[in-house]
């Protein structure tokens, strides 16, 4: 049997992680500033996470959500307590998609209303509701593309007051940041202005922070250099550190039902516990903290080296963009310097996802990587 084929794979094969770096079958060592999709958030291999989830698959993996689990509480209570979301309500799933179709659901639910507002460049998933408020159709089947969604330019307050007005709305899901697209952020007034428009036309504010939570940003998410409330809150990427694990984040204002939202694999008692263990690591290692304070260094510096047209972003979650296509540049970064980036829709923006506990001399390297690339030597 072979694999269906939709990934175009480099001719990399990891074998080992530890820390920001990943190391190749042939002991070729790779400073990750990708973080695989922005999923390693406490770095490759920590000895806590490790632990953790040794610990745990040696006394219990797996049981259904028909049972007690005390490890989905306690990722619950310090999931809200170091998010500042302590009175919401946790949904556990298994990925981020599959979050942002039962944040989708709720918002239907509550209002009886079906029509969704979404923003041009979102990406929320493949699944069939998450991907129809995907601003990509070439990812959508022809079963997908009837679905009552409308998209928007981000940070077009007037657009989405029209939208609103006309009553039929159940939802506007928005990231945090924009990843996918290219690092782009949307405007602290605009969000303000989103939520008290949604909220007066009853609507739901739906905040997609699977790539841009969980300390990515410099905050615990990245709607939190806004003044908002929202209604829900998606999560997954960091949240298990490669463990498969997403939530949706409820309002308390949004009551349950037994038998609303299901899931077989979600909040199983070895997701919870790399759940909890992150969470541990970002809180003891202050990850948040230097999320901040590296990426602003980053972002700061490489601006000031004029090689990139535009720098965007907020803490370790970065948009270089260039006049080119990156995809030369980053073939270049990876094969001649060990450096390991990203790639976003737009060809001519590279993306910098690393692990919240990169270093400042690991990031003064990838600084060193771009310059040795971009800059025509003068030596000869």
């Amino acid at each position: 049997m072979q694999l269906f084929d939709v990934y175009p794979l480099y001719d990399i094969e990891p074998v080992r992680g530890q820390g920001t770096y990943v190391y190749d079958k042939d002991g070729r060592e790779i400073l990750d500033f990708y973080g695989g999709h922005a999923v390693i958030s406490i770095g490759h291999s920590h000895p806590h996470y490790v632990r953790a989830l040794q610990e745990q698959i040696a006394k219990i993996g797996f049981y259904s959500n028909s049972i007690q689990n005390p490890l989905q509480t306690e990722l619950a209570d310090k999931l809200g307590a170091l998010s500042g979301l302590d009175d919401y309500h946790l949904f556990l799933v298994s990925s981020g998609a599959e979050a942002n179709e039962n944040a989708l659901k709720v918002a239907s639910f509550h209002t009886g209303r079906s029509r969704i507002l979404a923003f041009a460049g979102a990406f929320h998933g493949r699944t069939s509701a998450a991907v129809n408020v995907t601003d990509n159709e070439s990812i959508k089947a022809p079963i997908n593309r009837n679905y009552p969604v409308t998209f928007l330019p981000l940070n077009d307050l007037e657009a989405v007051e029209r939208e609103l007005a006309k009553g039929d709305v159940a939802a506007v899901i928005i990231e945090g940041v924009q990843g996918i697209h290219g690092i782009y952020v949307p405007e602290p007034a605009f969000l303000e202005a989103l939520a008290g428009l949604c909220h007066a036309n009853g609507a739901l504010l739906i905040l997609d922070e699977v790539q841009s939570g969980y300390g990515r940003t410099g905050k615990f998410f990245g709607f939190q250099y806004s003044a908002v409330e929202p209604d829900l809150v998606t999560v997954a990427k960091g949240m298990g550190n490669g463990f498969p694990i997403g939530g949706v984040l409820i309002h308390p204002s949004l009551p349950a039902k037994h038998g609303m939202l299901g899931t077989t694999f979600g909040g199983s008692h070895l997701a919870c516990a790399a759940g909890i263990a992150v969470l541990d690591v970002l809180k003891s290692e202050d990850l948040i903290t230097n999320a901040a304070e590296q990426g602003r260094y980053l972002m700061d510096t490489l601006a000031a080296t004029g090689l990139f047209t535009e720098v965007r972003g907020h803490g370790l979650m970065i948009g270089l963009q260039m006049d080119v296509p990156i995809g030369p540049l980053r073939k270049k970064l990876l094969f001649e310097q060990n450096v390991f980036t990203g790639s976003a829709k737009d060809p001519n923006t590279i993306r910098l996802l690393p692990p919240l506990n990169v270093s400042r001399a690991e990031c003064e390297r990838l600084v060193e990587a771009f310059t040795a690339v971009l800059v025509p030597s003068t030596v000869g």
